[in-house]
């Protein structure tokens, strides 16, 4: 009877003491990205190691190819099972759903983290919607660097990088008669895309890109000046190889690695496979984000938009994770193994490659900074410009069919 006595003296004692405090739970959030390439997979990393340093869990859900991943997190949107956030392009991609009430803004973190002060005006037009925040800049890409293969390079005789489009074709010419592919290129449209943005921006001018894509204005598209870029273009089609098309970009970047191509107009996400592949800036290969000292630096980049959701777990992981991505010591983590340059100049960025810091030095100067053609555009004007100009890429078409088709596909 003690014995019992005892127990139940002891439960009582216990019923009296308050509850023990349960630890808070760590915010949980999936976010759905294309980072699917061996460089793309190690900076993501980067942004879940940041993010779970700050007391949160980071659920990985990524899938191949930008359109797919963007339309798996719009489907999912859209049928009321939303991920805690998604990637997107630093373009009008994510406009429509803001429009139809499918975001949450991160007004709260961008007026806290003073974003107004530090990001580029063509950044801020991207994310900023009738005055609401509602995306997180996680990086500022340039989508239009030449990379030039030192060991190519050198079996073709090339003393020095191109400086010019006039340079660069006779370099290109010099790699092909010594038997290597001379533009590493996939096929894929919107590689394609890249192509052309680079060759109007650094062939044609700013003056003719801003009139083409800013303005649509038929006069320069119909015009003298914007048939040679076309031409331009479509002379470098003529410099790839069978296997291009279909061919993954990685894939491209992994043949200058190789040595086996000499050039690639591409991102400077194709950094980060140089990087994976331990290859060092201006030793195994060169970059130029265009030609000349006053060359255009074509402004792209990757955001973070936040699906609309009334739970309170679900609403603080998208304002830590927007807080987080945007902290100078995860932008540069990120950029150093993603390619990309912080979207901030008030970071460390000494422990960055030499590309970086000239993608770095050309963004201090703003008459440089230009955005890219999907800034101008909407989705569906890009996606039939696009069509018009893989069309043209692979087959035989009148260059002034083409300027038609092309002003038509900015009028739709």
């Amino acid at each position: 009877m003690k014995f019992n006595c005892r127990l139940l003296a002891a439960a009582a004692l216990a019923a009296a003491l308050p509850a023990t405090a349960q630890p808070p739970q760590p915010l949980k959030a999936e976010v759905i990205h294309w980072w699917t390439s061996g460089g793309e997979s190690a900076a993501v990393k980067t942004l879940a190691e940041a993010y779970k340093a700050q007391g949160g869990v980071w659920v990985d859900t990524a899938v191949a190819l930008g359109e797919q991943a963007r339309s798996v997190a719009i489907n999912r949107i859209a049928g009321g099972n939303p991920p805690t956030a998604a990637q997107f392009n630093t373009t009008q991609q994510f406009r429509d759903i803001v429009e139809q009430g499918y975001l949450n803004n991160v007004d709260a973190v961008a007026q806290r983290d003073g974003w107004d002060k530090f990001l580029p005006e063509t950044v801020l037009q991207a994310i900023k919607v009738k005055g609401h925040f509602y995306a997180a800049p996680v990086n500022i890409h340039n989508m239009s660097w030449f990379w030039f293969s030192k060991a190519a390079f050198k079996k073709a005789g090339i003393a020095e990088e191109p400086k010019s489009f006039d340079e660069l074709f006779a370099a290109l010419d010099k790699l092909k008669a010594a038997g290597l592919i001379p533009l590493a290129h996939g096929g894929q449209p919107w590689q394609d895309g890249i192509v052309f943005t680079a060759t109007l921006a650094h062939y044609g001018g700013r003056e003719l890109y801003l009139k083409v894509f800013r303005d649509r204005d038929p006069k320069a598209i119909l015009g003298e000046d914007f048939k040679k870029v076309l031409l331009a273009f479509k002379r470098l089609q003529s410099y790839t190889d069978k296997g291009s098309p279909g061919r993954n970009w990685n894939d491209a970047t992994a043949l200058l690695i190789s040595g086996r191509a000499g050039v690639q107009i591409m991102g400077d996400w194709a950094k980060g496979e140089f990087a994976q592949a331990r290859q060092e800036a201006g030793k195994d290969y060169g970059c130029a984000p265009g030609f000349g000292p006053n060359a255009p630096y074509i402004i792209q980049g990757d955001v973070m938009v936040f699906p609309k959701t009334d739970k309170p777990d679900q609403l603080k992981a998208q304002q830590l994770l927007a807080s987080v991505i945007t902290q100078p010591a995860t932008q540069v983590a990120f950029s150093i193994k993603k390619g990309s340059i912080p979207i901030r100049t008030d970071v460390d960025a000494s422990k960055m490659d030499l590309c970086a810091q000239i993608g770095i030095a050309a963004m201090k100067d703003k008459s440089r900074q230009l955005g890219n053609g999907e800034i101008y555009i909407t989705p569906d004007q890009n996606g039939a410009l696009q069509d018009v100009l893989t069309a043209y890429w692979n087959r035989n078409i009148p260059v002034e069919k083409v300027q038609k088709d092309v002003l038509a596909a900015l009028r739709n």
